[in-house]
Formats: structure tokens, C-alpha cells, sequence
């Protein structure tokens, strides 16, 4: 696995900073102002600004605790927005630097979920789409392969849609401003409101929110406050996957700033999403895709010695009870036996480093 050269790692932080300065610029104006206010025990910034009609509307920022969101508040300025260069920095990152584009459709789509605000809310982008960041992050060159898609999965926690207080505009307008043949797909359970959306060629955009109660909620989708009118599926396993994510680059146009698991989080929730998955049809071809995913991961965390991260995010769901710790030896057993020993040395390692014992998901 290749490395990135350092120049263009530099160069994508850059790109990362030009970009949330453009976007930052965008949602808040200058005539406006940055207020903090409590929900339900909470402290969020919110931005103020007049209305046409005289009156005041009010946007959700984020968590006052959010130090990088906190500083940029108290720096706030108007900043040109130098979209043409970082145009030709993202061109340069994939031309030149080993990274790789988002396909045309998936970028627009985040491109518009992204200026309407689906990050700002907390929105995670997960999935392949998400996947297409990671060699940014990690600093290596993912196979090209393992990166295809034909949807764009997005997961919000359903407590934090609840406390924004803010909303996206309505997804379906946001979508087929992307392409007008979007349409909402009806709920298997008949629920009125759909979680997913499909265009004419097939390419599907799907919410999800945490479940962490048992599978018979799967079919119950939830009203989602910040979602624009979309509600989202319940899936197991996704708040461990949400849980302290970070901010990227999707290198599309000018880069797009967005926010993705970690991806430690992301190789260790492969092997259980595998794990559920039917041995026929499209879950097979799902399942080895995840289980590709999941230890090309392992390998980038390998050689970017990130071991203790690694290690980390295994304990911390492997602790999480029986049924977790089932999805992991299943998820581990399908990777070849190369896959095994780097995934059972990098844990060795990433153990003595945290101080804690690892227990291995082989016989």
C-alpha cells in the first residue's frame, strides 16, 4: 500500500481550511451574530440574523464545548472565497498526489446535502462515500475498486435531530435540484414517510439513525426534526459507528468539507455489519465488499502505525456484550489468513500501547 507524499497531504489540510472558510462565509454573513443558548441542560451556538419580514431567523452551529467551532466564532471574519484554487488543489490531489475523486453523482449529491446544511446538523456521511476519504486521513493510496458506488448513505444520532432546534431544507428539493428524478422510495413497513430516495438510474440516497434496542425496531423509521422531512431507518451497531467522528475532505469541484467516522470505527463496524449479512444475491456481493473495506483499513492503520486506535475501537465494542463480540469473530473469520495476522499483530501492538488486554476474535 502506498504511501501519500507529505507535500500533498499538506496540501489537502489546506484545501480542508480554504473550503470550511468558504462554507463558514456562506452560512454565516456578516450582518449576523453568534448567540449561545441552553437546550435540555446543553449549551449550542446559534446564528442570528434578520429576516426579509423584519423578524429574526435563528441556525443551529454547534456544541459551545466544540472548541475548533468555538474558535472560529471568536475569529469570525468574511474571507474571499478562493473557490478557483482550491478547484485546482483538489485537481492537483488527484492528478498528481495517489487520491481519489468522488464519482460525479455522489459528490453533487453531498455537495447539496452539505450547503443546506446536513453537516452543520451533524449529519455523518458513512458508507462507501465516506471510504473515499480515507486515504486523505490516512495518508495512503486506497484501491481504486474498493471504492465504487451507487448510493450515499447519511446517519444522524435522533437525540441530537431533536435538540438542534434547526432543520435542512426539504430533502427531496435538495435532491432533485441534483437531478430532478428523484423520487421517495415507500417504506417496506408502509410508514408515510420514506428514509430513502432513488433516482431513475438507480442511485439511492438512504438516512439512518441509531438503534439500540432490539432488531424488532428495524422496520420502525423515525420522523427526523433536523432532516428536512426525511425519517430515518433504525440499524444496530450504528451508534458505535458515529460516535466521535471527524472532519474531511470529498474531493469533488473545490472540496467539500464533511464528517465521517473514524476510521478505526469504520474497519471494526465492517466486520460486524458482514457478519448480518444473507450468503446469496446482493448481500453477498455487500458482504465481501465490507470485509474489503474492513481490512484495507486494518493494513493503512498497520502501516501508519496507528495501533493504538485501532485497539482502542475494538475494546470498546468488543466490551459492548455477546452479540458484538459475535459479529466480530464472524466478520474476522471471512479474511484470508494474511488479513488475520496483520489484524491479530497490529492488536497486540495497539494493546501494549493503551496498557489494556486485547482479547482476539480467532480460535
Amino acid at each position: 500500500m502506498k504511501s501519500i507524499d507529505l507535500v500533498y497531504q499538506t496540501m489537502l489540510a489546506e484545501l480542508g481550511q480554504r473550503a470550511m472558510d468558504a462554507a463558514w462565509t456562506a452560512d454565516f454573513p456578516s450582518e449576523g451574530r453568534f448567540v449561545k443558548a441552553a437546550v435540555k441542560g446543553n449549551r449550542y451556538w446559534y446564528f442570528d440574523i434578520s429576516d426579509e419580514a423584519g423578524g429574526k431567523k435563528r441556525r443551529y452551529v454547534g456544541p459551545v464545548d466544540d472548541s475548533e467551532i468555538s474558535q472560529r466564532v471568536e475569529t469570525f471574519k468574511r474571507e474571499k472565497d478562493d473557490y478557483r484554487a482550491r478547484r485546482r488543489m483538489v485537481l492537483s490531489l488527484t492528478r498528481e498526489g495517489g487520491m481519489i475523486a468522488s464519482d460525479p453523482m455522489s459528490g453533487a449529491i453531498v455537495e447539496a446535502l452539505a450547503a443546506g446544511g446536513l453537516f452543520r446538523l451533524r449529519g455523518v456521511l458513512i458508507g462507501t462515500v465516506a471510504f473515499q476519504t480515507y486515504a486523505g486521513i490516512l495518508g495512503v493510496r486506497l484501491p481504486a475498486a474498493a471504492l465504487l458506488t451507487g448510493d450515499a448513505d447519511i446517519a444522524q444520532d435522533y437525540a441530537i435531530s431533536c435538540e438542534v432546534e434547526d432543520t435542512l431544507p426539504p430533502i427531496l428539493e435538495l435532491l432533485q435540484a441534483v437531478d430532478e428524478t428523484f423520487r421517495p422510495v415507500p417504506h417496506r413497513s408502509g410508514a408515510a414517510a420514506s428514509s430513502a430516495f432513488q433516482n431513475a438510474k438507480g442511485y439511492r440516497v438512504e438516512f439512518l439513525r441509531s438503534n439500540r434496542g432490539s432488531d424488532d425496531y428495524i422496520d420502525q423509521p423515525a420522523r427526523m426534526p433536523a432532516l428536512g422531512g426525511a425519517s430515518a431507518d433504525p440499524l444496530r451497531f450504528l451508534d458505535f459507528l458515529i460516535r466521535d467522528p471527524t472532519r474531511t475532505m470529498l474531493l469533488h469541484k473545490g472540496g467539500i468539507v464533511v464528517t465521517v467516522p473514524d476510521p478505526s470505527r469504520y474497519a471494526v463496524h465492517k466486520l460486524i455489519v458482514a457478519s448480518r449479512r444473507r450468503n446469496d444475491g446482493q448481500s453477498a456481493v455487500k458482504r465481501d465488499k465490507d470485509i474489503r473495506q474492513s481490512s484495507l483499513l486494518f493494513e493503512a492503520l498497520d502501516q501508519t502505525r496507528r495501533h493504538a486506535d485501532l485497539a482502542l475501537a475494538y475494546t470498546e465494542a468488543w466490551e459492548r456484550g455477546p452479540a458484538w463480540q459475535d459479529g466480530i469473530r464472524f466478520g474476522a473469520a471471512m479474511l484470508n489468513e494474511a488479513e488475520k495476522e496483520r489484524l491479530r499483530d497490529s492488536l497486540r501492538l495497539g494493546a501494549q500501547q493503551i496498557g489494556e488486554t486485547v482479547t482476539m476474535p480467532f480460535s
